[in-house]
């Protein structure tokens, strides 16, 4: 009996530390989430985040890391390399003609630095999507989206197709405010933080603005959405399917990583983490139509269709594709994919300019900035394309 005694309360004990540890970690992301953006830590945050959340590598097979040349270096345009300080820059990397003709990293970090992509991350989503589409696991974009993600039944995307979701018109009321610690995007982090699954949290979303495809908004579950679906569709995750189909093909130099929630669930809206190098890569894939080192990637067709702005957004004001964007003002061949605090992957495609920008820009919401970006990566697009 006395054993017996002695074996429950081990038991308990083990069980009780096991508990306290849990809570241990819980508490340290839960402060990371409250600290992530001070400005203290927010450039050391940004290169580490697998110091502070959950996270899954990218699987990916074995390859020779691709090239990327070096052309004639430019010269920056007058102004921009202020620019760069004042954004909190952490790394940039200019392509023209596929070829590296700038590049420089500040604040401490180094070119080896995973960094995090944030909504940069949707557009990776976007090409792998695609494909899926182009191999027959999804039958179309204009399939409701329950009919891969069943578990979104009843919730407020139980109308919408793959096409609304991609487009960012589901209908969904979400509050992106990341400036507000109780909007949702924000009440969503805290799901990561504290264990809860990100899947239970986008179910658990039931209020609409109206019926799907009748207005734009910018909405970061929708993109989980899209993860939902591609799960459902392949049974397979998020990360082992990007570093099949896209990232081993790429050649990245990074061994890159996903931040996912208690489930192994990939944070696919924002969570995937590389060389400011490789955010290039994929640009210059895109760049090219969907081609890399003579292999066809993402589908021509795909890309054509992704970059186009096909979303039902303000006139006058960005446009929007498949988890790509385009300026109010688009020329031909310009897309980017933008995530916050200064995240860019600027394409013009008539060009072949490709613009991958890290940084840590906590005034990245300031009147007037996202104005200026455009305008300065287009100063540099017409700067590079001149050194060829």
């Amino acid at each position: 009996m006395r054993r017996i005694i002695l074996r429950v309360l081990l038991v308990i004990v083990v069980g009780v530390a096991a508990l306290g540890l849990l809570k241990r970690e819980e508490i340290a992301r839960l402060m990371a989430v409250n600290t992530l953006f001070d400005a203290d830590r927010i450039v050391g945050n940004f290169s580490n985040m697998d110091t502070l959340f959950r996270t899954a590598h990218v699987v990916s097979p074995a390859a020779a890391i691709s090239p990327l040349p070096e052309g004639p270096w430019m010269e920056l345009p007058d102004g921009v390399a202020d620019w760069l300080a004042r954004r909190n820059t952490t790394g940039i990397v200019i392509l023209s003609g596929g070829a590296i003709v700038y590049e420089d990293y500040f604040l401490g970090t180094e070119a080896t630095d995973l960094r995090i992509s944030w909504s940069v991350a949707k557009s990776f989503l976007s090409a792998l999507l695609g494909i899926l589409i182009d191999e027959g696991a999804i039958a179309s974009l204009d399939e409701p989206v329950v009919t891969y993600a069943p578990a979104l039944r009843g919730s407020a995307y139980e109308t919408a197709t793959i096409r609304q979701v991609a487009q960012m018109s589901s209908g969904v009321v979400f509050d992106e405010d990341y400036l507000d610690f109780w909007s949702d995007i924000n009440r969503m982090g805290r799901v990561l933080a504290l264990g809860g699954s990100l899947d239970d949290f986008t179910a658990d979303l039931t209020e609409t603005r109206g019926a799907p495809g009748e207005d734009w908004l910018y909405v970061s579950m929708d993109t989980h959405v899209l993860g939902m679906v591609i799960r459902g569709a392949t049974g397979r995750d998020v990360p082992s399917l990007m570093g099949e189909k896209i990232i081993g093909p790429l050649g990245v130099q990074s061994r890159a990583y996903y931040v996912t929630d208690s489930e192994g669930v990939a944070f696919a809206l924002g969570g995937l983490n590389m060389m400011t190098r490789d955010y290039a890569r994929f640009g210059q894939m895109i760049a090219q139509d969907g081609r890399w080192q003579g292999r066809q990637i993402v589908p021509a067709g795909w890309i054509d269709d992704a970059l186009s702005p096909s979303a039902p957004t303000v006139q006058g004001e960005s446009q929007y594709g498949l988890q790509w964007w385009l300026p109010a003002d688009a020329r031909p061949g310009e897309a980017f994919a933008i995530g916050v605090y200064g995240q860019y992957i600027w394409i013009d495609r008539a060009e072949d300019v490709v613009i991958a920008i890290n940084a840590a820009d906590q005034n990245f919401e300031d009147p007037g900035v996202f104005e200026e970006n455009i305008d300065v990566l287009r100063q540099i697009t017409r700067a590079a394309q001149q050194v060829r």
